[in-house]
């Protein structure tokens, strides 16, 4: 429809993964990198995980259309099928003849080893790549794993590349599944684009499609970010209801103002004011739906008046959400009111956007709400962002103060940050407002969301795990020689994650009853980095 109107030869932005649109952000590029890096090495399981919408089919697609010609591809996109059906959806994909007794996997995977022992003395390579693989189910992972056994005396007959949401980390953290974790060997996790990629996003995929001049201006661009979180699918649908809107208002030009108001017309959300309010600033849209998910999941029924549906257009969000508001000093309240009460009375300021202000504050940053998300302005002064479920517990163990989402009776959902904590009280902030409260009645109002900063080692946030080698790495040696009296390791020498390494994590983690899974990942690097006590960092254990 549009498309003519701005000299373009096809829709820039549909959301079908064309490899053709694909942008090399570093990001992309390092997956595609492990991607390759499955196809040309022998052995084990190569794990690729990303949000929804972070491009990672679309990396499929590109690595498919790269393929040398003495690679074999099984290309599975509906992992949802019980082992047998996995198993005859595999012999299908590589044209292998079915046996006679398709019920039995002794007879499918014979079937499977004589393909893949042809093929390999053939000099060919064999890929098992499947998508969506949060849905496999536990037994047909484990047989996944038993493919694997599939070797001559030299190499392995089958890779396997696993493309999946995070859920799938979660997954294989099982105990159930560890003999299937211990056998990925290289793992990457696909973050969402910064600004300054999603700004070169845009400009890329409207190149693609013909366009010979800018069509979105700077501060559009900068608009589609804050929204989406940096999501390439959510951006697409934003772009491209914003094309149609100016289209329809005859301008060849796309503003913020058209920006905001084509996320109103796709988002479709029927939301309070309040919980816009929590995750816009802060996840975008993106980390809006996780959110609600989140909440659903809870098994909780909500209240009528905080599910009410609204018409309400971006445009028309609390002026305080797009322009940097002042923040006094923190005033401690006297004693008395019920917790409810103290947020009630603080009224906006007890709002993700104060709470992004007090938590900057705290670690000598600033927080600009017309400058993007507020995990993506953290991130660029050396901080990054944990949002978690948990406990109590789990904040005061990372020690760190954190902003609660706290739920009244009325529905109404209030973000404030927990300044302090002792075994039976802890202090809230909302705005330029605190009080003490017992922990018990912060618990009885809290379902278990909080985000807080931390500070990433190196400034850079990366899972490690066994095979990983880079400056991290060391920094771990080092932190736990520092921290753990049991430690053994050599503090300073290795930067390769070995086996000796994952178990001295592993006894670490199960000490400080963490999740012993073997992984540093965020919450326990930023656990290690609350131990460490650095400078500069805020404690809920000083009494602030």
């Amino acid at each position: 429809m549009y498309t003519k109107f701005f000299g373009l030869n096809e829709k820039p932005f549909a959301i079908t993964p064309d490899p053709r649109y694909l942008f090399m952000s570093e990001r992309h590029g390092e997956g595609l990198a492990h991607l390759v890096y499955g196809v040309t090495e022998s052995g084990g399981f190569i794990q690729l995980t990303g949000e929804v919408g972070t491009g990672k089919t679309t990396l499929v697609r590109t690595l498919l259309s790269q393929l040398p010609d003495k690679v074999d591809v099984a290309l599975i996109l509906n992992p949802q099928l019980s082992a047998l059906e996995f198993l005859i959806a595999i012999c299908e994909e590589l044209h292998i003849a079915l046996p006679q007794d398709t019920g039995s996997a002794k007879a499918l995977v014979d079937a499977l080893n004589w393909h893949l022992l042809a093929a390999h003395a053939a000099g060919r390579r064999t890929i098992l790549l499947i998508d969506e693989a949060q849905n496999l189910s536990v037994e047909v992972l484990e047989q996944l794993r038993l493919l694997t056994n599939l070797e001559t005396s030299k190499q392995k007959l089958l890779q396997i590349i696993l493309i999946a949401q995070p859920e799938l980390r979660d997954k294989l953290a099982g105990n159930d599944l560890r003999q299937l974790a211990q056998r990925v060997t290289g793992r990457y996790h696909l973050e969402p684009l910064s600004k300054d990629e999603a700004s070169r996003y845009i400009d890329h995929r409207l190149k693609v499609a013909g366009a010979l001049s800018e069509i979105f201006d700077e501060s559009a661009k900068r608009e589609v970010f804050r929204l989406s979180g940096g999501v390439p699918r959510i951006m697409n649908v934003i772009c491209d209801r914003a094309l149609l809107g100016a289209y329809s208002r005859d301008t060849r030009k796309v503003t913020r103002r058209l920006v905001r108001r084509a996320t109103a017309e796709v988002s479709g959300q029927s939301l309070t004011p309040t919980l816009l309010k929590w995750a816009l600033p802060v996840l975008g849209i993106a980390g809006l739906v996780l959110l609600l998910a989140s909440l659903w999941s809870a098994n909780r029924e909500p209240a009528a008046d905080s599910v009410e549906i609204i018409s309400q257009t971006v445009d028309a969000l609390p002026e305080e959400m797009t322009a940097g508001t002042s923040q006094a000093a923190v005033v401690a309240l006297p004693a008395g009111p019920t917790v409810e009460e103290f947020l009630r009375n603080a009224g906006d300021q007890a709002d993700v956007e104060s709470a992004m202000h007090t938590l900057a504050a705290l670690w000598g940053i600033r927080y600009d709400p017309a400058s993007g998300t507020a995990c993506a302005q953290a991130s660029a002064q050396g901080l990054s962002c944990l949002y978690q479920r948990g406990t109590l517990n789990n904040v005061r163990q990372l020690d760190l103060p954190a902003m609660l989402t706290l739920t009244g009776n009325d529905g109404v959902n209030y973000q404030p940050v927990l300044l302090s904590a002792t075994d039976t009280t802890g202090v809230l902030a909302a705005g330029e407002y605190s009080s003490s409260f017992p922990l018990d009645d912060i618990s009885d109002l809290w379902f278990g969301q909080f985000l807080l900063f931390w500070r990433p080692p190196n400034g850079v946030v990366k899972e490690l795990s066994r095979g990983v080698r880079n400056e991290n790495v060391r920094w771990l040696r080092q932190s736990l020689a520092a921290l753990d009296p049991e430690y053994r390791g050599e503090p300073s020498v290795s930067d390769l994650f070995d086996e000796e390494l994952e178990q001295q994590l592993k006894a670490f983690q199960q000490r400080h009853r963490l999740q012993a899974d073997g992984l540093a990942g965020a919450q326990t690097q930023a656990f290690i980095q609350s131990l460490l006590a650095l400078e500069g960092t805020p404690r809920l254990s000083s009494g602030r």
